[in-house]
Formats: C-alpha cells, sequence, structure tokens
C-alpha cells in the first residue's frame, strides 16, 4: 500500500510539473503548446488527474501507516475495475497501447494485495479460509 500510494504521489506530482513526460511515459505523443488546437482541453484533465493521483497517493500512504485493512480490502474491486477500464479503453482505440501498462499495473496491484490480505489473515487464524483481514 505504502509502495503504491508513493509512486501514485510522485507520477501525479510529475504530470504537474512536467505533464509532457507523464503524457510520454503512458504513451502518448506529447503535443508542444503552440501546437495545441483552440479547445484541446488535455492539459486541463492532465492536471485534475494528476492532483487526483497525489491525494490518492497520500490516501493510501496514510491508510498503511494506520494499517487501516478495511481501505485495504476496499480498494481491491476498485482497482480490479479500473483495470478493466483501461485496458478496454486501449482494446477499443480509445488509449494507445502503452496505457495497457497503467491497467495492468491496477490489476497487479489489486492481486498482490488481494493475496497478502488473505496470507494474513490465514496466517492469523489457521484452518479459517474467506476474504476478512
Amino acid at each position: 500500500m505504502a509502495v503504491f500510494g508513493l509512486l501514485a504521489t510522485a507520477l501525479g506530482a510529475v504530470g504537474l510539473l512536467a505533464p509532457d513526460v507523464l503524457l510520454t511515459v503512458m504513451g502518448f505523443e506529447p503535443i508542444p503548446g503552440t501546437g495545441r488546437a483552440d479547445g484541446d482541453h488535455t492539459l486541463v484533465f492532465l492536471t485534475a488527474s494528476s492532483m487526483a493521483a497525489v491525494n490518492m497517493g497520500v490516501y493510501y500512504v496514510l491508510a498503511a501507516l494506520a494499517d487501516w485493512r478495511a481501505f485495504f480490502r476496499w480498494t481491491v474491486p476498485f482497482r480490479l475495475l479500473t483495470c478493466a477500464v483501461f485496458t478496454l479503453a486501449v482494446a477499443g482505440g480509445r488509449a494507445p497501447a502503452g496505457f495497457l501498462g497503467v491497467g495492468l499495473w491496477e490489476g497487479l496491484g489489486a492481486a498482490a494485495t488481494w493475496a497478502a490480505l488473505r496470507y494474513e489473515t490465514r496466517a492469523a487464524a489457521p484452518g479459517a479460509g474467506g476474504f476478512r483481514a
């Protein structure tokens, strides 16, 4: 959780400070400011999503520091949903192939979180199954 939070915060900061760098990392070709068409709001949306990433990253770090297991559980289905939406965006031609990495990051993060919660539950109560932590 803490690692994901730090990475989200860092990438959000990159998006705020150097949006073209973040666009390149995600597989988009940056367009110089003078080349943008009137009404192109790419940077506005990138600023909003980058700020959301900073906030979300801080939430994850704080949840990790507080060992807030309920928060960890809540992230699993929503990260899987994010994985599905981003993957479908690439499959449907709405996003470049490089954006698939973002979806896979979310899916792998959800799977790792689920596995860690399950492991801790089983370790705390041998013989007890399920997804409670």
